[in-house]
């Protein structure tokens, strides 16, 4: 069996290893690299930079644990970035040896769909090749979204993908969308010492995120000194001699130097010849797929952000395997019901399954358990106790609905709730299974605990 995967991203370069492994003849046509905008633009490069800054900070503390730090320890951007270089130059080069040794071919160039069993693949030298396939998985992502007034111009108004490369610290930085990205390089640009200032058209930072999550997030922003302005927009924006100034819709002019725009994802699906053999799009210009990730035109297969779901790596590449079990034979859905989501703030923030609110909004009632993280020993020994745990349980039956944390290691800790909402427990079975002491995820236990008012460190008035 022939298959021809358009896009190396997570989504595809995932698919094509796991379609090598089921003995498919893959090939993978790539405009760019491999491992797409996560880790060339994206995750990788930016936790690179995060673990940069994260140790900075870390050492600006060294005193409280008893360490003289014998001189000042300042951020070289240059340096910063070079070492995100080196981290995915490698991991470019493990892809392409991934690929090697499970003998899929690798066409470097842009690729089109000329039917349900064809590409076309015109290569950088201007070459054009047919490739026929038995089956077809486009995978080809997105890029960062522009606000038609304010198109990119790398210099003074960016992109996450600009950001990432920069040379020099800008002295302030006004970033428009409070989501995942926005929030991210607010942590990351405030401890490299600019002055940060987030808008956000919605009430609140994270909006997607527990309210109660979102507002302890805005807390620890504003203790870094992190200019928050929600339920704001902006209004104007006027390039002057001494920077950009920038009117917000209640009247406020802030001057910067740079302005980051993270208001979303476009979707590459444009210019790959859908429309000509009839693959449906929706309104957002995405993918439209069903549980098995198939297009409306069979033999057609699309995943990651093209499709217009969750944009997260992890969900592509879950997206990708379902998409081949169903070439290969098996039978395949995609569940949503238990995804984990990440957003590498300072602190973390990890989420999976409902918000309270969202499942209230469902008619579900509801319990909620918290765990402060400042109660555990484990956080008091690595002084990182910023932050809680939340359990959210339905009332009548103690089932496990969500699970959200806002603290260190939220992106590691958040995976037992994930398996636990994926096989239907309770929270009962969370408070009844034994945690390692002294552990950061002791906490879950403990929030677990909560629901029924017998958490052991918490206490009581």
């Amino acid at each position: 069996m022939k298959l021809a995967i358009l896009g190396a991203g997570p989504g595809g370069y995932v698919a094509a290893i796991r379609a090598a492994q089921s003995g498919a003849q893959v090939t993978v046509v790539e405009e760019t690299e491999v491992g797409g905008t996560c880790l060339n633009k994206g995750c990788i490069p930016t936790k690179c930079l995060i673990a940069s800054t994260e140790l900075l900070s870390r050492i600006k503390t060294c005193s409280d644990f008893g360490l003289d730090l014998r001189g000042e320890c300042v951020p070289n951007l240059l340096n910063i970035v070079g070492r995100k270089n080196r981290v995915v130059t490698s991991l470019v080069k493990g892809v392409r040896s991934l690929f090697k040794s499970h003998g899929i071919a690798l066409k470097e160039g842009r690729g089109m769909l000329r039917s349900s069993n064809e590409l076309s693949v015109t290569g950088r030298n201007g070459a054009v090749e047919n490739l026929p396939a038995d089956n077809i998985i486009i995978a080809t992502g997105s890029r960062p979204a522009e606000i038609p007034f304010l198109p990119f111009d790398g210099e003074s108004i960016i992109s996450s993908d600009h950001a990432i490369d920069l040379a020099v610290i800008p002295k302030s930085i006004l970033i428009i969308g409070a989501g995942a990205v926005g929030c991210e390089f607010a942590c990351i640009f405030r401890e490299l010492g600019s002055e940060v200032a987030l808008v956000e058209l919605l009430p609140r930072v994270l909006p997607a995120e527990d309210i109660e999550i979102s507002d302890l997030l805005a807390r620890e922003l504003k203790k870094k000194k992190i200019s928050l302005h929600t339920g704001i927009s902006v209004q104007n924006v006027e390039k002057r001699e001494d920077g950009m100034h920038v009117i917000l819709s209640d009247g406020k002019e802030i001057l910067t130097e740079k302005i980051l725009v993270s208001a979303g994802r476009s979707l590459n699906s444009s210019g790959l010849g859908l429309e000509e053999i009839g693959v449906q799009k929706g309104l957002r210009g995405e993918i439209v797929v069903n549980s098995r990730m198939q297009t409306s035109i069979p033999g057609v297969y699309a995943v990651g952000d093209v499709t217009g779901e969750w944009m997260l790596a992890h969900v592509a590449a879950s997206q990708g395997i379902v998409a081949v079990r169903n070439i290969m034979g098996d039978n395949g859905k995609m569940d949503y019901s238990a995804i984990p989501a990440a957003t590498f703030t300072s602190p973390e923030i990890a989420s999976v399954g409902l918000r309270e609110q969202e499942a209230e909004g469902k008619g579900i009632k509801v319990q909620t358990g918290h765990f402060p993280f400042r109660a555990l020993g484990k956080a008091q020994t690595a002084g990182e106790f910023s932050g809680l745990i939340k359990i959210v349980a339905e009332s009548a039956s103690d089932k496990l609905l969500g699970v959200h944390i806002i603290g260190p290691r939220a992106s590691d800790l958040i995976h037992e709730a994930s398996l636990a909402i994926k096989k239907g427990l309770r929270a009962k079975d969370i408070a009844d299974t034994v945690h390692a002491h002294p552990t950061f995820s002791e906490g879950i236990k403990e929030a677990a605990e909560d629901l029924s008012g017998r958490a052991i460190h918490i206490i009581r008035k």
